[in-house]
């Protein structure tokens, strides 16, 4: 039994568009009556966005981070065609089926290093968490982390595993350092990274990351040439995942450096 469930909800109504980067989110109702933040399959990087989004958003999720619920979005064909905005239209024609979507946090706002303070263990635990995921987008430009009710929420990680948009040398690239994490918005305060670094170990095992990678609906998978089977698809992210885990002291160590330069 997988311990990891997601809901199903279906669109019923477009809101607005979020305009912010090249992916063209949109905040959506859902039959539930709750407000999303949907992520579409259609967009320019397709799914691969979606399925470094539900990994991530799952694994933060799992060693116990605050994340919007994540919920299987499902775009009915029929409903794009009162959109009078062309690109919209063509977003929602491409997406009809299964898509993400984030429980949409109303009044949240975006997190900013120089008015909130993060102590030492919470950005110790978000950093290692992002070089664990190769996240390349939490910087100072674009934290991906809200305020809400004074907690701090971590959206948006659709950039994260960037290795799978060509596949190229994926297993080499599962024991390489993070490089990018000079750049992590939160680094210079992570100074517990060694400490937290023991405490993931001991929460993610190969059966919990297994079990996420097993969330990822079979069409997502669809038309990647890189493998022969969804199986096999599937696989290679347990691969990395797991060897990445299992040689966590080689970003630990990147990011310690880093870390050191910076301050």
């Amino acid at each position: 039994m997988n311990d990891f469930q997601l809901r199903s909800v279906n669109v019923t109504r477009y809101v607005t568009p979020l305009r912010e980067g090249g992916s063209m989110p949109a905040i959506a109702e859902a039959d539930d009556g709750f407000l999303y933040v949907l992520k579409f399959r259609g967009a320019g990087q397709g799914p691969r966005a979606l399925i470094a989004e539900l990994i991530g958003g799952e694994i933060a999720r799992l060693l116990g981070f605050r994340v919007p619920e994540l919920v299987f979005a499902n775009l009915d064909e029929a409903f794009g065609r009162t959109e009078p905005d062309e690109e919209i239209q063509d977003l929602l024609k491409a997406s009809v089926g299964l898509n993400l979507a984030l429980h949409y946090l109303s009044g949240a706002i975006t997190f900013d290093p120089t008015v909130t303070t993060v102590d030492a263990k919470l950005a110790s635990q978000i950093v290692w968490l992002d070089c664990f995921l190769t996240n390349m987008d939490r910087t100072c430009r674009n934290t991906n982390m809200l305020l809400w009710h004074k907690e701090l929420w971590l959206i948006d990680h659709g950039a994260a595993l960037y290795f799978h948009h060509s596949w190229q040398n994926w297993e080499e690239q599962a024991t390489r350092p993070f490089f990018l994490v000079k750049d992590h918005v939160l680094l210079p305060w992570a100074s517990e990274l060694s400490s937290v670094d023991e405490e993931f170990r001991a929460i993610l095992n190969a059966q919990k990351i297994q079990q996420i990678i097993d969330l990822i609906p079979d069409n997502w998978l669809e038309g990647d040439t890189s493998f022969e089977t969804k199986e096999a698809h599937r696989n290679a992210y347990t691969y990395f995942l797991k060897t990445r885990l299992a040689n966590s002291d080689i970003f630990l160590k990147e990011a310690q450096h880093a870390r050191e330069i910076l301050i």
